[in-house]
């Protein structure tokens, strides 16, 4: 059975730092994409960033290139998501997911939600101004 847990929520303030971790069993990281999706109140779901299997090769939202860092540890099947200068408009609650599509991202598909087949059940950020 594949699992995936968020954990390292909180409460910052504009400009602050936290780093996500998503811990996953059931799967062998090493073979598949993994993605950092978030959702705001009354939005939809959105990618954030993604790091595909095996290169390590990596995508992001333009609202977060250059904030946030995508990485992952094969040895210890769990994906992080480093996030800098923190904005109000970052708050949302983070899921990270797995996709079984290895070429997700030759595809230009790695923030696109539905090609996702594994879903953490999130963890809250709140970004106070």
């Amino acid at each position: 059975q594949v699992q995936l847990v968020e954990s390292g929520r909180g409460l910052v303030h504009s400009g602050g730092h936290l780093r996500l971790s998503c811990a996953t069993s059931g799967v062998t990281l090493h073979y598949y994409a993994i993605g950092w999706f978030r959702q705001a109140p009354g939005k939809e779901r959105e990618g954030v960033a993604c790091i595909s299997s095996p290169d390590g090769t990596t995508c992001y939202a333009d609202t977060v290139k250059g904030r946030f860092t995508i990485s992952r540890d094969n040895a210890k099947n769990t994906v992080y998501l480093q996030m800098d200068s923190l904005k109000p408009e970052d708050t949302a609650v983070y899921y990270c997911a797995i996709s079984v599509f290895r070429l997700i991202l030759d595809y230009g598909l790695g923030l696109a939600r539905d090609e996702y087949d594994y879903w953490g059940q999130g963890t809250q950020v709140t970004v106070s101004s």
